[in-house]
């Protein structure tokens, strides 16, 4: 498969290669055994013991999986919102009711079937679990380059709203340093099967 021909100035793309190069060696039980020892990590922090609304997302293929996560989060009463991605590449947001409410959508995504609830629904949240490829000991993310949740995070900013930020990896994940734009935001924590880890800012 051919690269996208974007001129990437910030050295992403070869980390971004080397890390999903290294996700697709891993098998679908390595996946299944890392989502639930990811979800019972991420289920001890604080910020997500107190929320009352997290927004997230499904994980599909080889990424740090989310499912369990998701499905205890409303065994506790959470209100969980998933992103619906829209033709511009932001993203929309609709209430998590299980996984038989999950459609197949564009790019290998599962999405909400219910209402969709708008791009500033993600305002409500106290914590925004964001998916990611790495993160370096400042708490600095490295996204897969869509740009979608560059906007959910300038919306963030925007409207002075500061939920917690937290990032699911795999434990190699977790490197000594991503290249940063001016644009990018720390995360607060990152949670691995090692367990969590927060940065200071």
């Amino acid at each position: 498969m051919r690269a996208p021909l974007n001129h990437d100035m910030s050295g992403k793309a070869p980390l971004r290669r080397e890390l999903l190069a290294a996700r697709r060696l891993l098998t679908s039980q390595d996946v299944e055994n890392a989502a639930a020892v990811l979800s019972s990590a991420a289920l001890v922090l604080p910020e997500l013991d107190g929320a009352r609304t997290v927004a997230a997302y499904v994980s599909v293929g080889r990424e740090p999986g989310t499912r369990p996560l998701l499905d205890a989060l409303r065994e506790r009463s959470v209100r969980v919102l998933l992103p619906v991605l829209m033709a511009d590449n932001d993203l929309d947001w609709a209430a998590y009711e299980g996984s038989a409410h999950l459609l197949p959508a564009g790019r290998g995504l599962l999405e909400p079937d219910g209402p969709r609830l708008g791009p500033t629904a993600v305002l409500d949240a106290d914590v925004v679990l964001l998916p990611g490829l790495a993160v370096d000991r400042r708490g600095m993310r490295l996204g897969r380059g869509g740009g979608s949740y560059d906007r959910v995070l300038a919306r963030l900013s925007a409207a002075g709203a500061h939920p917690a930020l937290v990032v699911l990896l795999y434990d190699d994940e977790v490197v000594a340093q991503v290249p940063e734009e001016p644009h990018d935001h720390p995360v607060d924590a990152v949670v691995t099967p090692a367990g969590a880890r927060r940065f200071t800012t």
